[in-house]
């Protein structure tokens, strides 16, 4: 496929949209059972956790308003990449203040840039998209992620590159398919390589069930919150570098700079390939 075929797509740099939100107490309580954490009920006035906010703001879509990857038709506010696989492949947040339970916040989309590589199976097309995120006080997290959209006709899972080693802090994780369909249902993600195995296997080429790199982000943050508890978070980075699918465990791992309050997180897969590279930092 040339580059003339995505030329069209720098037209969709700058669109954006909005959208304004109640932040509730039951999807924070959803997030927390699936965590496997024992947090007491979430009530108003409670800052939501770093990272619950993407239990917001979630697509409202007829059926047919879906394409065939269960994801919403191309086109609309994101690009119609002519490209099959679509994943998340990394985000950039910063939390300025709480977003709290009960009040009333907005968020601002917009995207940014749209940019064509030639990976080592084709074509690759970047979109960053920036959402901020304010509550009643004021601007309150910037997320800035990049999807990334690639052939299918590639292969879907890149070679290994080891893991880092010595880590501090570990925990390993089994998903499942029930892990998968939470987090999917939690998130109103349709997104059919997280439960359609069929799917997956003969449409985009995953021996397994693929476990969603928002909830690989979030369980790494988690870690940090378990070992480094009452951390008030204030920026978090990481990046997707191959996929986990539900058929082997993988490993949370991370390490802190002690007094420089930073962690670096990553995740280990079965074959001790490195998955997920994140970094995090925290206020005195």
């Amino acid at each position: 496929m040339s580059d003339a075929a995505f030329a069209h797509l720098a037209g969709w740099v700058g669109r954006s949209e909005s959208a304004q939100e109640r932040i509730g107490a039951t999807p924070v309580a959803l997030l927390s059972a699936l965590l496997d954490r024992d947090d007491p009920p979430p009530r108003d006035g409670d800052a939501l956790p770093p990272l619950a906010h993407w239990l917001h703001f979630l697509p409202v879509l007829r059926q047919t308003e879906l394409g065939p990857d269960g994801h919403a038709r191309r086109g609309g506010f994101l690009p119609p990449v002519p490209l099959e696989r679509r994943l998340w492949a990394g985000s950039r947040l910063e939390f300025l203040r709480p977003l709290r339970i009960g009040e009333t916040a907005r968020r601002d989309s917009t995207i940014k840039a749209v940019t064509v590589k030639q990976g080592r199976s084709g074509p690759l097309v970047f979109v960053t998209v920036r959402h901020e995120i304010a509550g009643e006080a004021g601007l309150a997290v910037t997320d800035e992620h990049d999807i990334v959209y690639r052939d299918a006709k590639g292969a879907a899972i890149a070679a290994p590159e080891p893991a880092p080693a010595g880590e501090a802090w570990s925990r390993e994780v089994r998903p499942d398919p029930v892990l998968l369909f939470r987090y999917s249902a939690l998130t109103h993600n349709g997104h059919r390589i997280h439960y359609d195995h069929p799917y997956a296997a003969a449409v985009e080429g995953y021996p397994g069930l693929v476990v969603h790199g928002p909830l690989v982000a979030t369980l790494l943050l988690d870690l940090l919150r378990r070992n480094r508890p009452g951390a008030d978070i204030a920026s978090y980075a990481f990046r997707a570098r191959r996929p986990l699918l539900d058929i082997h465990p993988f490993t949370l791992c991370g390490l802190d700079d002690g007094d420089a309050r930073r962690a670096r997180l990553w995740t280990r897969d079965a074959e001790g390939a490195l998955t997920m590279d994140a970094t995090a930092t925290w206020r005195p």
